[in-house]
């Protein structure tokens, strides 16, 4: 076997090596890159805000925060300045317009099925929600799911429209209110941004 022989055949090995060597590193990066997807976090839930501004001469304030939990919204209230023992109606209303002194700018319960006003046990208004219970001194705190709408997209979704909280209990039954008298705080629903300086959620509306 000569000299060029063997020269060629180590030539050829390098090469085969080489090949074995790039393969390997294409699929440990490969590999890599699927580790980093499967350890990737999942991005949070959608959510929101609603800051209850006092209408119709109250006292009424508080926050409402929202967030997607699968096919459902997770509402969580704390609203002060209620009437001390007594139900309030509280609702999704369509128009993110709180502008209004008693608050009718916000227009009709947020209805995007046009179904009948009910108790989520029942149908009702994408809008319609449990009534606020204040305590002894005037507070109320609720933490519930409401089904038939959504948060960032499509038909139903919330952004942009406004949460108000009623005068008197809701009956459930008088079509299209319940008949729970006037308007005593609005908020428009928008996306969380930060807090201010006392510690109040600041929010961003969704354009209408």
């Amino acid at each position: 076997m000569n000299i060029t022989t063997l020269s060629a055949r180590s030539v050829s090995k390098a090469k085969a090596v080489g090949r074995i060597a790039g393969a390997a590193a294409l699929l440990a990066s490969l590999a890599a890159c699927v580790t980093s997807q499967q350890t990737m976090p999942m991005p949070p839930p959608p959510s929101a805000v609603a800051m209850l501004q006092a209408k119709s001469s109250s006292s009424v304030g508080g926050s409402v925060s929202f967030a997607q939990e699968g096919a459902k919204v997770r509402v969580v209230a704390h609203v002060t300045g209620l009437k001390p023992g007594q139900e309030h109606g509280f609702h999704v209303h369509e128009k993110g317009d709180c502008s209004a002194p008693d608050a009718m700018s916000a227009g009709g319960h947020f209805n995007p099925s046009s179904h009948p006003h009910g108790p989520q046990s029942a149908p009702h208004h994408g809008g319609d929600m449990p009534s606020l219970k204040a305590d002894a001194k005037g507070n109320a705190d609720a933490n519930f799911l409401i089904d038939g709408v959504v948060l960032g997209t499509g038909g139903a979704d919330l952004m942009g429209k406004a949460v108000v909280v009623h005068a008197m209990p809701d009956d459930y039954m008088t079509q299209p209110t319940g008949n729970s008298g006037g308007r005593i705080a609005c908020g428009v629903i928008a996306t969380p941004t930060g807090v201010d300086a006392t510690g109040q959620p600041v929010s961003v509306p969704k354009t209408m």
